[in-house]
C-alpha cells in the first residue's frame, strides 16, 4: 500500500529526513513516533503530495508520489494538525473544490456534497467562509 525509499527532505541546512525508508502492506497500521523535527509531519506531507522530496522516492497505493499526485489525492484522506484550507472560500465551494479534485462524477458531486453537509453537521456553516 505504501512504499518509501530513501527519502530525503532538506530545508537549506536543516535536514528534515534523512532517507527513511519503510513499507506498509494492505491492512496493516502504521504510527509516526518520535520527538518534534523528527520528520514525522515532512514525512506525512510528502506522502500526500503537500510537498516533494529532495531524494528517494515514495509509492501510495501503487501510484507515485511525485509524478502520479492526482491519483495519490485520490485514494488518500489525510487531516493534517493545522488544516490546510482555503479561510476565504465558502464552504460549500470547498466542498465542490474537493469533490472536483476527487473525480467524483459530476452527476454525483451534488447528492455527495449534501451527504456530507449532513453528516458532518454543517448546515449552520454554509453561509460561512472557511476562516470563520
Amino acid at each position: 500500500m505504501i512504499s518509501v525509499s530513501n527519502l530525503c527532505k532538506r530545508y537549506g541546512e536543516t535536514v528534515a529526513v534523512d532517507t527513511v525508508s519503510f513499507t506498509v502492506k494492505q491492512g496493516e497500521v502504521l504510527g509516526f513516533l518520535g520527538p518534534n523535527g523528527a520528520g514525522k509531519t515532512t514525512t506525512m506531507r510528502i506522502l500526500t503530495t503537500f510537498i516533494t522530496a529532495d531524494s528517494g522516492t515514495a509509492t501510495l497505493a501503487g501510484f507515485d508520489v511525485d509524478r502520479q499526485p492526482l491519483d495519490v489525492c485520490r485514494r488518500v484522506g489525510y487531516l493534517p494538525e493545522n488544516a490546510p484550507l482555503y479561510d476565504d472560500m465558502g464552504a460549500v465551494d470547498y466542498l465542490l473544490y474537493v469533490a472536483e479534485m476527487r473525480g467524483i462524477p459530476r452527476s454525483e458531486v451534488r447528492s455527495r456534497v449534501a451527504r456530507v453537509i449532513e453528516v458532518c453537521g454543517l448546515g449552520s456553516a454554509l453561509t460561512k467562509r472557511i476562516g470563520q
